[in-house]
């Protein structure tokens, strides 16, 4: 049993950057991947970025890579997600994931536990 949290969300103006946060509780997730997803209104859950167990190996869509970096702590027990340079279109509902498998994960499906989500909102 993993229970998620995601803290960090917001209201930021386009280029600019926030960093979301996710803690864990209940056992330790440093042996499991971990994953970002985002979610708008109408919209399917879309895949964000992904990072392994160890953190020495990272995934990221398209459509934020070279502006979102994720990264991990497990010392802390907390997964961290970097967005900068924001546009509009990343406006979501922004969910932490978690993997009994160690590896990067690139679907909905390998994923076993899931935070409550936290709002990001990108708008002048």
């Amino acid at each position: 049993q993993v229970q998620l949290v995601e803290s960090g969300g917001g209201l930021v103006q386009p280029g600019g950057s926030l960093r979301l946060s996710c803690a864990g509780s209940g056992r330790t997730f440093s042996n499991h991947g971990m994953g970002w997803f985002r979610q708008a209104p109408g919209k399917e859950r879309e895949f964000v970025a992904a990072i392994n167990w160890s953190g020495g190996s990272t995934s990221y869509a398209a459509s934020v890579r070279g502006r979102f970096t994720i990264s991990r702590d497990n010392a802390k027990n907390t997964v961290y997600l970097q967005m900068g340079s924001l546009k509009p279109e990343d406006t979501a509902v922004y969910y932490c994931a978690c993997a009994i498998a160690s590896g990067v994960g690139l679907l909905v499906p390998e994923y076993d536990y899931w935070g409550q989500g936290t709002q990001v909102t990108v708008s002048s």
